[in-house]
């Protein structure tokens, strides 16, 4: 029992690396192509806050001061060169930033 966990276990970080590899050499094609901005893409949003009020209710706000977020990401399955993954992107700006109030 205990060699097919060992075996599977190989056998996940295996695909693993070898998704990561096919993914960094598609991304390095793609930067070599030199199209404009292929792999690479700026996401901007708009920047929300989730203000919690009395009885458990959640007020959402649009930032006064930063009403706008940009973030720069990758079209991949795997952070590159530094980047983000934009469908991570995409995911992390649908969610608000939670607020919390503090009494002296």
């Amino acid at each position: 029992m205990r060699t097919h966990i060992v075996r599977a276990s190989y056998a996940i970080v295996l695909l693993l690396a070898l998704a990561y590899g096919y993914d960094f050499a598609s991304v390095r094609a793609r930067v070599k192509a030199q199209k404009p901005g292929d792999p690479f893409d700026v996401l901007t949003f708009p920047h929300l806050l989730a203000i919690p009020l009395k009885g458990n209710k959640v007020d959402y706000e649009l930032d006064a001061q930063a009403p706008m977020e940009s973030d720069p990401c990758i079209h991949s399955l795997f952070p590159h060169y530094g980047y983000t993954p934009c469908w991570y992107v995409l995911r992390k700006s649908k969610n608000p930033t939670q607020m919390m109030i503090v009494f002296p």
